[in-house]
């Protein structure tokens, strides 16, 4: 259950906003320079020898923002700025950048990842603490990553433990690329990289989903279908919400002038910029694609219920006439033509089914049915 903030409270104030949370908080910190690396837990203690020296790059992962009191002795070891600590633990921020004193930036981005529909908490997150596989239906979990980039290191929050930044850390540990030659600012490139490369998994992922509701909507039309084409909506507006503002992010940095970010940092940007560009026209077309299978549902009922009318209008027509002869010889006159005839009774039929055969061969070559 989410807890909404108190309003009238002072700038700064720290109070968690997400879902409830038990899992216990974890600190790794990752340095490295050159041949150098060393990854391992740390404690809270410990955190600002390791983080505010200039001996060594280095990335402390926090899993977890539940635990304001964590959250606040960490801000005052690293000297991290009441706003942001306050943002931290306010996991519905839209991705954004803000600088405080050319000495920091701290960056918001969603991580996105296909979930199963149980449990879904605040912002789409599972309300059980855990990241589940792709069910029938579909549903996306949304998780904030908050990364502050100091001229030392990166610091990057998470809600959740487990994230999409393996592939970076099998890089530190490898010595792969030039990751361990290059600065905090590269390092922070690798990991927004690393987030956006993910959103395209999501987004295919939304893409085979739209392939099979379309199919649905013109095998089977129903009110479940229509509820599953507005559940997509949903969904697709979401990410776009959650994707279209890490353009600014990505614009901003590559012009930032706090020194924080160099130019051959700025190179790198660019093509992460290429790719979130990217995520939002495939989303955007997704969003054209469920707007046109609306109309598709419409047309495909309308065209099944015509089929209906058709055959029902056919049927009726069929038997009108052969009502009208039977209510002519059901009449209780006592001198009718044939009413005392020996065979009346099948010559009647015989008209009858004269009539209905006469009327089918016409339809058929009008090619009403």
């Amino acid at each position: 259950m989410t807890r909404k903030k108190q309003v009238g409270l002072a700038p700064g104030t720290l109070v968690y906003t997400g879902p409830e949370r038990d899992h216990e908080i974890a600190l790794t910190l990752i340095s490295y320079r050159g041949e150098d690396f060393d990854e391992r837990p740390v404690p809270i203690d410990a955190v600002p020898g390791a983080m505010l020296s200039d001996a060594a790059t280095t990335w402390l992962d926090v899993s977890g923002i539940h635990d304001v009191a964590l959250v606040e002795t960490l801000g005052g070891h690293l000297d991290l700025h009441k706003l942001v600590m306050e943002d931290i633990v306010h996991p519905t921020q839209r991705p954004k950048l803000e600088t405080y004193d050319d000495e920091s930036l701290y960056i918001v981005v969603r991580m996105l990842s296909v979930g199963d529909g149980a449990s879904p908490g605040a912002d789409g997150e599972r309300g059980d603490g855990k990241r589940g596989d792709s069910g029938p239906d579909l549903h996306i979990d949304s998780e904030q990553i908050s990364l502050i980039l100091t001229h030392t290191g990166v610091i990057s929050f998470q809600e959740l433990p487990g994230d999409v930044f393996e592939p970076v850390r099998a890089r530190l540990r490898a010595g792969k690329g030039v990751i361990r030659e290059m600065g905090p600012d590269y390092l922070a490139y690798a990991l927004l990289d690393t987030v956006v490369d993910h959103y395209f998994h999501v987004v295919e992922h939304v893409g085979d989903q739209i392939d099979a509701l379309e199919n649905d909507v013109l095998a089977r039309p129903g009110t479940e279908t229509l509820a599953r084409i507005n559940q997509y909506k949903r969904e697709v507006l979401s990410l776009r919400k959650a994707v279209w503002p890490l353009r600014e992010v990505l614009g901003g940095l590559d012009r930032s002038d706090s020194g924080l970010v160099t130019d051959r940092t700025r190179t790198y940007l660019r093509d992460v910029y290429d790719h979130t560009i990217q995520v939002v026209e495939m989303l955007e077309t997704y969003r054209d694609l469920l707007a046109g299978l609306t109309d598709l549902y419409m047309s495909s009922v309308s065209l099944k219920m015509n089929e209906v009318m058709q055959v029902l209008t056919i049927v009726g027509s069929i038997f009108i006439p052969l009502t009208f002869v039977a209510g002519i010889y059901g009449m209780n006159f006592d001198v009718m033509p044939e009413l005392h005839w020996e065979y009346g009774y099948f010559a009647a039929w015989g008209l009858m089914a004269t009539i209905a055969a006469g009327l089918l061969i016409f339809f058929r070559r009008k090619k009403w049915i």
